[in-house]
């Protein structure tokens, strides 16, 4: 081949080899509590990461740098949809709206308590936690009578108002209903790793410095007078909740305590006493 050929070739084969690949365009990131901007405008019509088509290619709607960024560009000048179909099927992509929950309390969730306080570290996680592992008896048919666990958005109040006491908002179609309609004792699993404290000291979920809280009890519907309450503790914690269909049943249930386990440090486990558990503070 001459050489004053050789380029062109070398280029025909590299736009041969890509011909069957499409441009993509995606951003991930992760975002800590502390990192949100107190007057961010989070609601569906400026959600990041939206991803339109138009023009044959995935085009980012909008950018990352609408969230994270400083001095970036205005709502308004952010990149729109080419036509009003689009438009409408963003618009669908997202059910709700965004809400941010007020911090409060005089504690941080960033700031655990000593290890050796083990009641108050574990009033501290059942606070924090805004959902956990919930493991049940299962009355599904391959697998009735064995443990079934299921994940659960749950609050022991508002977030400056702690009870203990671990409220749920359920529906009849769940699974984990059916089996405590059949055995209303279960479990319910928290990890210090849902917070920033683990992932700052780079402990592994497993490593025992990295906090597990097992709740073992009875769980029950939440009398007339106390739903209120669990109304309050729930969708401060989880605004989206109110909005959830109607046509679902939803109801609200609570965790009577048998035992409290924790993990916490090396070198063993720890029962807390019912009486030690409620009388601490997670502040």
């Amino acid at each position: 081949m001459r050489p004053r050929l050789f380029p062109l070739a070398l280029l025909a084969s590299v736009l041969f080899l890509c011909r069957s690949y499409t441009l993509r365009s995606s951003v991930s990131w992760v975002v800590s509590s502390n990192d949100v901007v107190e007057d961010a405008d989070l609601s569906e019509e400026v959600a990041p990461a939206l991803l339109v088509d138009g023009a044959g290619l995935w085009k980012q709607a909008y950018p990352s740098s609408s969230v994270l960024g400083d001095g970036v560009e205005s709502p308004g000048e952010l990149v729109k949809p080419e036509n009003d179909d689009v438009a409408q099927l963003s618009s669908r992509l997202f059910s709700y709206r965004l809400e941010k929950v007020k911090s409060g309390g005089s504690g941080s969730s960033s700031s655990p308590p000593p290890h050796q306080e083990t009641a108050r570290t574990a009033r501290y996680i059942a606070h924090y936690s805004d959902w956990g592992v919930l493991s049940t008896i299962s009355t599904q048919d391959k697998i009735t009578g064995l443990p079934f666990g299921n994940i659960f958005s749950v609050s022991d109040g508002s977030l400056d108002n702690s009870t203990g006491v671990i409220y749920f908002y359920v529906t009849p179609m769940d699974n984990t209903v059916s089996d405590l309609k059949s055995n209303p004792y279960a479990s319910l699993t928290f990890s210090e790793a849902e917070g920033e404290f683990c992932r700052q000291m780079v402990y592994d979920p497993e490593d025992p410095r990295c906090a597990r809280l097992t709740l073992t009890g009875k769980m029950v519907e939440v009398p007339p007078e106390e739903i209120p309450f669990a109304k309050e503790a729930m969708f401060s914690r989880h605004p989206v909740m109110a909005k959830w269909p109607v046509g679902h049943k939803w109801f609200f249930m609570k965790l009577e305590l048998i035992q409290v386990w924790l993990q916490d440090w090396i070198g063993g486990t720890s029962l807390i006493p019912l009486e030690d558990y409620f009388k601490a503070t997670p502040f």
